[in-house]
């Protein structure tokens, strides 16, 4: 049986995970409109696998005896200077999910809940990857301008 406390964190963080999904398929929108076909197929995906792991927390939630909230999801930013200033949004975003990732496993090791300690653990390690992989991407884009900007959205469009 899962705590009040972290029946209520978990639901936040479900939440979080789908703004994070409305936040890169608005980005998807965005580079759609600007002709950036490979990034946006790239933000889908991630997208994706943000809704991914909100149903994720969501059945960890159920198999644990607590109730899986659907919670309103706030607005999400439409549009964007630049592609090199949505990817710098995205690693901004992807930093601020592993803070709060962090706090709900510091949570689960404050009330001794070793079941959700082990489930998290899942996610503070792709946190690592997520925010190296955003990270990168603004760093090719800065390090090879604009002129160099199609071909990387041709190589992202590839992501599997």
């Amino acid at each position: 049986m899962i705590s009040a406390n972290l029946e209520k964190a978990l639901n936040e963080q479900i939440a979080r995970e789908m703004h994070s999904a409305n936040l890169y398929l608005s980005m998807a929108f965005y580079f759609d409109k600007e002709g950036f076909d490979g990034f946006s197929t790239w933000m889908k995906k991630q997208s994706a696998e943000e809704m991914d792991h909100a149903y994720q927390m969501a059945g960890f939630l159920i198999k644990r005896g607590g109730t899986a909230q659907v919670s309103p999801i706030n607005g999400v930013k439409l549009t964007w200077d630049s592609p090199l200033n949505a990817f710098e949004d995205a690693y901004h975003h992807e930093c601020a999910v592993s803070k709060s990732i962090d706090n709900l496993l510091d949570l689960a090791i404050a009330e001794g809940d070793k079941a959700t300690q082990d489930f998290f653990w899942q996610f503070v390690r792709e946190q690592v990857e997520e925010e190296a992989t955003a990270s990168s991407i603004v760093d090719r884009i800065r390090k090879m301008g604009e002129t160099a900007i199609f071909n990387l959205d041709q190589q992202y469009g590839s992501r599997v």
